[in-house]
């Protein structure tokens, strides 16, 4: 049997993403690296114009498919018709990334229950929602796939108020990381698998705050000694949904410079 050429295990031609919070940061990175390995792309977030901007240069510099839409992840009837759309323009959906995300900065004592619920909704019950949704659609189609959580060191980790105070986006990725292992060994026999990248200090608009008063502190603790760069996702992002991972499923990758390793 003739040993697997390496950028066919890359290759997802054919293949039809659908990636949540693709409209700017991670997601449209993440977005930009499947339209390059030659997927169609699905992009979803609540903010249209920003999904429609990414979409038309995803086209413009890669030929990709690509599809706009306005999906707010914790709603069932905007998941199922976001689903519904891109399957209908793009053909049926079967890699998923699941990176809309928000957060709530407060103290844990004084954290606004309207708060936590929201940071739950968005970031734990819409990987759930979407996640079901598609696959959902694999088994009955029976055909194998791939999702891929995003979720963050801070599911990993305890954070020190002074670098991140928010204790329910730490207990929503944690949730994203624990749904993860579950679906993976729940749905591995359908061939549908499930994987998550953890992702530590990346400048975005969500953490732009926290590193506008804290960036050295933070590189000083990360081995590298520098927080992420864009385009530093990309790769693992590509890799987890490709068949060059076909015998990964159940993991969390952190991204993070070294950070949690010590």
């Amino acid at each position: 049997m003739p040993a697997p050429v390496l950028r066919e295990l890359f290759d997802l031609t054919g293949r039809v993403a659908l990636v949540t919070g693709g409209g700017r940061g991670l997601g449209a990175e993440i977005a930009a690296g499947l339209a390059q390995a030659g997927a169609s792309v699905a992009l979803a977030s609540r903010n249209l114009e920003a999904c429609e901007e990414v979409s038309r240069g995803l086209r413009d510099a890669y030929g990709a498919r690509t599809l706009a839409l306005r999906m707010d992840v914790a709603s069932e009837d905007d998941v199922r018709a976001g689903v519904d759309a891109a399957g209908n323009e793009l053909g049926p959906v079967d890699l998923l990334v699941n990176n809309s995300g928000t957060s709530w900065g407060a103290p844990a004592a004084e954290m606004p229950l309207e708060a936590w619920r929201k940071v739950m909704e968005v970031n734990a019950t819409g990987a759930f929602l979407c996640s079901r949704e598609v696959g959902r659609r694999l088994i009955a189609r029976g055909a194998p796939g791939a999702i891929l959580n995003v979720a963050s060191i801070a599911g990993l980790r305890g954070s020190p108020p002074e670098v991140l105070d928010a204790v329910g986006y730490s207990a929503s990725k944690g949730a994203l990381v624990a749904m993860t292992r579950d679906l993976a060994v729940k749905w591995a026999r359908y061939g549908i698998r499930v994987n998550a990248i953890s992702p530590g200090f990346f400048p975005t608009k969500m953490t732009k705050v926290v590193l506008q008063h804290a960036e050295k502190a933070i590189a000083s603790q990360i081995p590298l000694g520098r927080v992420g760069s864009e385009g530093e996702l990309m790769g693992v992002a590509v890799f987890l949904l490709s068949p060059a991972a076909a015998y990964v499923t159940g993991q969390i990758l952190a991204v993070d410079g070294g950070m949690t390793a010590g």
